[in-house]
């Protein structure tokens, strides 16, 4: 069967960036899995998946547009230094999780200034060229449980990001 719109798949697999830096990967042994065209993986990995079949192995390349897309200035925001505590050492690039409207939103710290943090809430891989090594593990019908859960989750799609839309106001 070949990996096409509702089906499910399995993969695993290794994401660097150019720098060669693993970021992610699966398990030995382990692999993910998700419905194909339901939303749960980048647009450039599922473009890149399309048509495989299990077996088959692929080195794919997805540019920022199709990944987590370039970061959005609109997501730097300045948060009040009296938001943290006082005794904390705040640095560039240390991460922070927050509450947002939508549940936990997760930042960078992009930049400190005497009263504030200019905080990042960009996916951490924006604008970063990502590069897959794939290895489809299973290829099959997908069940209706997983169309649901599928269909539940496609609000939330990594164009969508920071976080389902969290903005700085």
């Amino acid at each position: 069967m070949k990996i096409q719109n509702r089906t499910y798949v399995a993969i695993e697999y290794t994401l660097s960036l150019d720098s060669k830096e693993v970021v992610d990967r699966t398990e030995p042994g382990q692999s993910f899995g998700f419905v194909f065209g339901g939303s749960q993986v980048i647009t450039g990995l599922e473009k890149g998946l399309e048509g495989m079949e299990k077996g088959q192995k692929a080195k794919l390349t997805v540019e920022p547009e199709e990944g987590y897309g370039q970061p959005r200035t609109e997501l730097y925001c300045e948060i009040p230094r009296q938001n943290f505590p006082s005794n904390m050492d705040i640095e560039p690039n240390m991460i922070f999780e927050s509450d947002g409207p939508n549940g936990p939103v997760r930042f960078r710290v992009k930049e400190l200034k005497e009263d504030v943090v200019m905080a990042d809430l960009n996916h951490p891989l924006a604008g970063e060229r990502l590069h897959f090594e794939v290895n489809i593990v299973e290829v099959r019908e997908a069940s209706a449980e997983e169309l649901a859960a599928a269909e539940a989750q496609s609000s939330c799609a990594p164009e969508s990001c920071a976080c389902c839309s969290t903005t700085c106001d």
